[in-house]
């Protein structure tokens, strides 16, 4: 059986974990390293400074590392010094909410974490999903309640979509993949491959109290009208591969003023 660690950005007791956990067991030999708190919207941050606890436990037979740190902080201590054997596939979510066009890939600690993996030579995808309107804002049991059976059926797929692409394996071009999850998916519900919808969004703080703001998401523009967000409004799934090269080819007007 392949070996995955999974992860995510929601925290140990996110509705999804366990699902997701139960669905991949069927497969693959599965060790657990997450966030202990919820560390969303932090992209790929490493913690520098402060010293990073890691709880170790043992739940129904599966090791579990609770981390007082960030996604990418989960990924690379179980890599690299956590002494566990090195994963054939690293798994991030599945996250609750989308995490589709540019500007939540580059925020999205669920997608930090499969970057994360990339550097460190292990394939990785990560899962997201859209969730309730209901649902933002919860915490614990009214968390699960209006999460409800779509954790359930989004582990079942997000698993089969794993476990094709362990099975196949990676294109040499694509170093990981992010999935968007409709959320009401079922195995019924058709994927597409996609690219990633240029975004940008506003404001993403509110005045509390003088010099005082807190986070408050608003809203996200579409770009194009193309690509993973199309995807996953018009009720797909959407299979996105990315490919780490920032490099863009410059016109020769521009380079040849640019060069010395």
């Amino acid at each position: 059986m392949p070996r995955v660690f999974l992860t995510n950005d929601d925290g140990a007791d996110s509705p999804t974990l366990l699902p997701f956990l139960q669905a991949l067991s069927d497969w693959a030999e599965v060790a657990v390293v997450v966030p202990a708190q919820e560390r969303s919207w932090i992209g790929k941050a490493i913690t520098r400074f402060a010293p990073v606890g890691v709880r170790m436990e043992r739940r129904k037979g599966v090791p579990w590392a609770i981390v007082d740190g960030s996604p990418a902080d989960c990924v690379n201590l179980a890599v690299h010094s956590l002494e566990w054997p090195r994963p054939d596939l690293v798994v991030a979510g599945i996250n609750l909410g989308l995490n589709f066009g540019s500007a939540f890939v580059l925020s999205s600690g669920t997608v930090g974490a499969v970057f994360e993996a990339s550097i460190a030579g292990v394939p990785a995808v990560a899962f997201s999903m859209a969730i309730p309107s209901d649902a933002y804002g919860l915490k614990g049991e009214a968390r699960y309640a209006a999460v409800g059976g779509c954790a359930e059926r989004a582990a079942v797929v997000a698993s089969d979509i794993a476990r094709t692409l362990w099975e196949v394996g990676f294109p040499q071009a694509v170093d990981v993949f992010s999935v968007n999850l409709p959320a009401e998916v079922t195995p019924h519900t058709p994927r597409r491959i996609t690219r990633v919808t240029r975004t940008r969004y506003g404001p993403l703080f509110v005045r509390e109290a003088s010099g005082q703001f807190r986070h408050r998401f608003s809203y996200l523009e579409a770009l194009d009208d193309d690509g993973d967000v199309a995807a996953v409004t018009h009720g797909f799934v959407a299979i996105t591969p990315l490919r780490l090269d920032f490099s863009v080819a410059l016109p020769t007007k521009l380079l040849e003023r640019l060069e010395r």
